[in-house]
């Protein structure tokens, strides 16, 4: 049996280019491939590790590629109690955009698994609308609110060369034993 290798994710401290660079587009004949698929992979076996974690970036396994993978979790958080939590998967965004943004704004507690035990406050959209593709190569669109819409905004920064401690205010260094 062949074990799914979890990837170490790259902290921000460490001065690797590969959180500040602007990730490349994933070429559409490629989004099936197996190098992709491995990838992916690799990120959703990182992110089910880290019990914080809610998101995450290819950037942040060390990959230059405009992919991110939203956990489970989240879904099954925004449903709570309403089905069966067994029917969420994580869901893969691949040359992700932006499409639509509120102009309501509101100020967000942030953290970062590359900037790990730091939270700010952030000034985020608070509905998001994001157009994709998913590991099929399928073109979709997902929007969402608050929590979801922050976890698109903080993802898309992450393609960009972009971290929360960028514009954050407030950063604070908050341990597990201080929560």
């Amino acid at each position: 049996m062949v074990k799914n290798k979890i990837q170490k994710i790259i902290q921000a401290k460490s001065g690797n280019p590969v959180l500040r660079d602007f990730a490349e587009s994933v070429p559409l004949e490629e989004i099936k491939s197996e190098k992709i698929k491995k990838i992916i992979e690799d990120m959703k076996n990182s992110l089910a590790r880290e019990e914080e974690g809610v998101a995450i970036a290819a950037p942040q396994i060390g990959v230059p590629l405009r992919i991110f993978v939203v956990s489970k979790k989240i879904f099954q958080l925004i449903d709570a109690g309403k089905s069966d939590k067994n029917k969420f998967d994580d869901l893969v965004f691949i040359n992700p955009e932006i499409i639509k943004l509120s102009k309501d704004k509101e100020t967000m507690e942030e953290g970062c698994l590359s900037v790990r035990d730091y939270y700010g406050k952030i000034k985020r959209a608070t509905k998001a609308t994001v157009k994709a593709y998913d590991e099929n190569g399928n073109v979709f669109e997902r929007g969402g609110s608050r929590l979801l819409a922050q976890i698109f905004q903080h993802e898309i920064d992450h393609l960009n060369g972009i971290l929360f401690t960028d514009s954050a205010k407030d950063v604070q260094k908050i341990t597990k034993d201080k929560k």
